[in-house]
């Protein structure tokens, strides 16, 4: 029994503030799919029959609703009705992308995340992926080497390439971890990608591909290994050069603007050359 919870499963007076009785009814929904009376893609009952059910203010419920929604838990359709959504791409991917922005997590933060991670899940590619995934890698090397590209458009294939790699493992929690890292592998690619040339992604992708393809896991893992290597030493060697730029505008800066300071106080040529009138005081 969910605490707050009374024996019919209402929820009990002691949850006296609206937030208390918000993280209630969600874990109210998360006990009725753990059961399966809520299936993915079900559509549920009216606001009105949760309130009543959950015995809660519909006021009370339209809060947890909107929560929900937030999450990707559950979507609203205008004239029809609310959904639970049929699977969990899109779950959390909203918070998830503001935990990011507010925890700054650094590149090297993600370089190393993607190392321990993507070795691994492009070995398991080589084992599983299908006709139709290799036919998305093969798709997206196109797309990466299509003459007259904007930078973002590399970018979006080079990712592409990425999410096929998690996809093609056949793992759903894989697939899951790619759209909840989505927006900071952007930033990082698209910071890479503006330091090299297309052709030297491609001399890195390559390998990966035909490893993929020829259903070799040792040398997915390995290529993909040298692949993430070469982009944290870029990136690395991005940070270096920023800092560089960084200390020298400081420098020159720090040099610069007392002296302009000091020539903003000190008299002119032609001021020293003025005699000097002095008023004397009268006695």
């Amino acid at each position: 029994m969910l605490q707050g919870e009374s024996g019919n499963g209402l929820v009990s007076p002691k949850a006296s503030r609206k937030e208390d009785i918000t993280q209630l009814l969600v874990l109210r929904f998360q006990s009725l799919m753990r059961e399966g009376v809520l299936t993915p893609g079900a559509m549920l009952p009216s606001e009105r029959e949760l309130a009543v059910n959950f015995g809660v203010a519909r006021s009370s419920l339209r809060q947890a609703m909107k929560v929900l929604e937030t999450m990707g838990v559950v979507t609203q359709k205008v004239g029809d009705g609310t959904y639970l959504s049929k699977d969990g791409a899109f779950v959390l991917s909203v918070p998830m992308d503001f935990l990011f922005l507010l925890d700054d997590i650094s590149p090297k933060d993600l370089i190393e995340l993607r190392l321990m991670l993507e070795p691994a899940l492009a070995a398991k590619a080589a084992e599983r992926a299908t006709f139709e995934d290799i036919s998305l890698l093969k798709q997206s090397m196109q797309d990466i080497q299509k003459k007259g590209i904007t930078q973002q458009q590399v970018v979006s294939a080079d990712l592409m390439f990425h999410r096929t790699i998690f996809r093609a493992t056949g793992n759903a929690l894989g697939s899951r971890l790619f759209h909840t890292i989505h927006s900071a592998m952007f930033k990082m690619i698209a910071e890479t990608s503006q330091t090299v040339q297309v052709e030297h992604t491609v001399r890195l992708h390559r390998p990966i591909l035909d490893a993929i393809e020829r259903r070799d896991a040792t040398a997915a893992a390995a290529c993909m290994t040298e692949h993430l290597i070469d982009a944290r030493d870029l990136i690395l060697h991005n940070q270096k050069k920023h800092e560089t730029i960084r200390l020298r505008k400081h420098l020159f800066e720090g040099v610069n603007g007392p002296i302009s300071i000091n020539r903003a106080t000190k008299e002119t040529s032609k001021d020293r050359r003025r005699p000097r009138t002095l008023k004397l005081s009268a006695r």
